[in-house]
């Protein structure tokens, strides 16, 4: 695999204004600019149109941009690059590392520390200010979990289950661990659902990140089955690692140690997420939510199942 365009062209940045230079603006020329922030944004695509405008407008305040890109077949890197985006051209070669790794390992980074986006998320100016805040004052973590509020049937919902995943760290001392999973056929070249290993402590971040996907529920329900297939091959072989739980609610934490041994948990999920966790105010759109969650771990039972009843009994 190799890098395409990846050197971002030589600009001439302006230099900052002295107190002199402030002196003489104009009145009402408005509030200088605020510095970028110094951290390496990373989003990958393939096909996200309809999601990647939106993603990268939310991430203007960051310094560098980089959208990874497999051989979109819309619009996507037209866009990416009209908006200031670097972009790079990737090809899985069915090999390991898978594509997150891959951009720890061969992306031409400005900065120590790196941000994962998903094009179908967005970030909130609240999050962005937060995060400015630790890299100017020096991160005390190595690296930060973020919390996402889900927006289903155009509702952004306020309550039911929460996601939290690792996506701010310093990339010298982060790693996308390899799963043994290339023979899971309809997973792809991303890495699965699991965090990063980080050589040393983590913490949570009070900002959240809006997850607003504008494709349909095809599209929703097909990423879906990929990603239950690679979950329930690597719980069938017990090589699923769970996240690092210091920073999860105590409830949080039993459930991951419980959950291998719940019955019928897709419905205790459900019942988790649209009772314990007030889903049921979100109205419609919390249910089906919590449905969908609840139904997501279902279908990994049946998918395990379904691969016990190929073998057969043991000899």
């Amino acid at each position: 695999m190799t890098v395409v365009d990846t050197t971002p062209p030589a600009a001439t940045l302006p230099a900052s204004p002295t107190t002199s230079d402030r002196a003489e603006l104009p009145v009402g020329a408005g509030p200088v600019a605020a510095p970028k922030i110094p951290v390496s944004v990373i989003i990958m695509t393939k096909n996200e149109e309809s999601n990647i405008a939106a993603c990268l407008d939310s991430v203007r305040a960051f310094d560098e941009v980089f959208v990874v890109d497999s051989h979109s077949e819309d619009q996507t890197c037209a866009i990416s690059a009209d908006r200031g985006a670097t972009v790079v051209s990737f090809a899985w070669n069915g090999r390991y590392p898978k594509k997150k790794q891959w951009c720890l390992e061969n992306l031409p980074f400005r900065h120590q520390w790196v941000l994962y986006v998903d094009a179908d998320e967005q970030m909130s100016p609240e999050l962005a200010e937060e995060i400015r805040g630790i890299i100017a004052e020096g991160p005390r973590y190595t690296g930060y979990f973020v919390g996402f509020d889900a927006v289903f049937f155009g509702k952004a919902l306020r309550h039911g289950h929460r996601t939290h995943k690792l996506v701010l760290f310093d990339r010298s001392r982060g790693r996308f661990l390899d799963y043994e999973d290339l023979d899971v056929v309809n997973m792809w070249e991303v890495e699965g659902h699991y965090q990063p290993q980080i050589d040393g402590p983590v913490a949570a971040l009070k900002g959240r990140m809006l997850h607003k996907d504008h494709k349909d529920l095809f599209s929703f329900f097909e990423k879906l089955n990929k990603y239950s297939d690679w979950e329930a091959s690597l719980r069938a072989r017990g090589a699923l690692r769970h996240p690092d739980q210091s920073t999860l609610s105590p409830v949080r934490r039993l459930l991951y140690r419980l959950e291998p041994f719940i019955p019928l948990r897709g419905v205790g999920i459900f019942f988790y997420s649209y009772l314990f966790r007030l889903g049921f105010l979100d109205g419609r759109a919390g249910f089906y939510y919590a449905m969908v969650f609840g139904l997501y771990h279902c279908i990994i039972d049946a998918k395990m199942y379904e691969a016990r009843c190929k073998k057969g009994p043991a000899p």
